[in-house]
Formats: C-alpha cells, sequence, structure tokens
C-alpha cells in the first residue's frame, strides 16, 4: 500500500511539473506588453512595499526561483531574471510575494520558518529509519520494537504533513499578493494576467500534491499502527 502512495503521488508531482514547465515555456514566447524583466519587476514591488533591505539576485536552473528570509534575497532563475513575459513577472513577483509577507510578519510565515530546523529532524529521523531498516532490520528491531518504531514514523510525518499544509498558505498569499501587485501597478495586461494567474496555479498543485503524498502516508501508518493493536 505504502508503494501506491509514493507511486501515485510521484506520478502526480512528475504531470505538475510537466504542466508547469510546459506553461511556463509557452507563455514566456509572448512578451510582456510593459516590456519589464522579471529582475525589474522584483525590484519595483520591493520598492513600492518599502522593502530596501532585500536583494534580487540570478541562479542557475528551470523555476529554481525562492526568496531566502536568512540573507533576505529574491533568488530568480535566469529565464525569470532575464525574462519579459507574463510568466517571469508573475514568478519574480510571487517571490517578493514571500519578501513582503516576511517584511509583514506574515503568521503563517513564521510558523512556517520556526517549523523548519523540525521538519529537517524529521526528514534525517525518517531517512536513518528506512535506511537501518532495509540493511539491518533484525537490528533495528532488536532496540526499538516494531510498534514503538511505528510511534517514532507516525511522529515525523505528523511533523512532515503540518508543514506540507502550512506551505499551502503561504504559497497562495505569495500568489494572492503577486497578482494583485501586477495588476495594480500596470505590469500585466488583462490576458497577461490570465496568463500569470494560470502560471501561479499551476504551480500552487505542486505544494497541494506534496501535501496530499504527505497526509496519505501518514495515514497509512496509522492504520498500521492501529491495526498492530488488535
Amino acid at each position: 500500500m505504502i508503494w501506491i502512495i509514493f507511486g501515485v503521488t510521484m506520478l502526480a508531482s512528475l504531470a505538475v511539473s510537466w504542466s508547469l514547465r510546459s506553461k511556463f515555456n509557452r507563455y514566456s514566447q509572448i512578451a510582456l506588453s510593459s516590456g519589464l524583466s522579471g529582475r525589474e519587476v522584483a525590484e519595483q514591488m520591493l520598492r513600492d512595499h518599502q522593502i530596501y533591505d532585500v536583494r534580487v539576485t540570478c541562479v542557475a536552473g528551470q523555476l529554481s526561483d525562492h526568496y531566502n528570509p536568512y540573507d533576505k534575497t529574491v533568488n530568480l532563475s535566469e529565464g525569470v531574471y532575464h525574462g519579459r513575459s507574463a510568466a517571469a513577472a508573475a514568478v519574480a513577483a510571487h517571490e517578493c510575494g514571500h519578501a513582503v509577507q516576511h517584511a509583514t510578519a506574515y503568521s503563517m510565515l513564521e510558523f512556517r520558518s520556526a517549523m523548519v530546523p523540525l521538519q529537517n529532524f524529521s526528514g534525517q529521523l525518517l531517512n536513518f529509519i528506512f535506511i537501518a531498516s532495509f540493511f539491518g532490520g533484525f537490528f533495528l528491531s532488536s532496540i526499538f520494537p516494531f510498534q514503538t518504531m511505528l510511534l517514532v514514523i507516525i511522529g515525523a510525518y505528523a511533523v512532515i504533513t503540518t508543514f506540507s499544509f502550512v506551505t499551502l498558505p503561504v504559497e497562495y498569499d505569495a500568489s494572492r499578493r503577486a497578482l494583485a501587485w501586477i495588476t495594480d501597478r500596470g505590469v500585466v495586461s488583462r490576458s497577461e494576467y490570465t496568463m500569470a494567474k494560470d502560471a501561479l496555479n499551476t504551480a500552487a498543485l505542486s505544494y497541494v500534491v506534496v501535501a496530499l503524498g504527505s497526509l496519505a502516508t501518514l495515514l497509512y501508518y496509522v492504520s498500521a499502527f492501529l491495526g498492530s493493536n488488535d
């Protein structure tokens, strides 16, 4: 059953990733009427929100865009940084949306950031358990009873699942801020807004897939634990 969950989640994730790249590539071929590059969009959005301590940088990779709250940088992939399309504008504004969240102490972003160390520890703990089970299952079972191991796995997946679901409002709020700003600022036309919204909604689906896959895995292990007590 667990392999079915992993398989379905992986296939769904690949499908969303392919759809996002396809849409981004298609929308990137259409020049933005305002003529702004992703870098210019990002810098302008930061200025409009009176954020002057965040740098906009260019990083390698495709759709590797992200905001780093620790060094306060909006990191845009080359296609977004130099791109002059609705897709590039949408992605750049979305990442700046996270910078705005950070500057305004958006509660869900703060909660998510506070969970990062626990999330990382939970992931490392699961990796250790699964690797140890694969290479030395007998040795591991002699240290931890099966039910105890299930409880540890459930606890770790509970953290990861919570983190995944907390990520959803953070991402959707960043997109909401981005779409509102590029509209009010006249960065995109009506038709370009439709493309920008479509690209961001598709990107958000990847987080939904991760959250649902994590929840399904958590429920599987909870069911296994309850079944072991029968």
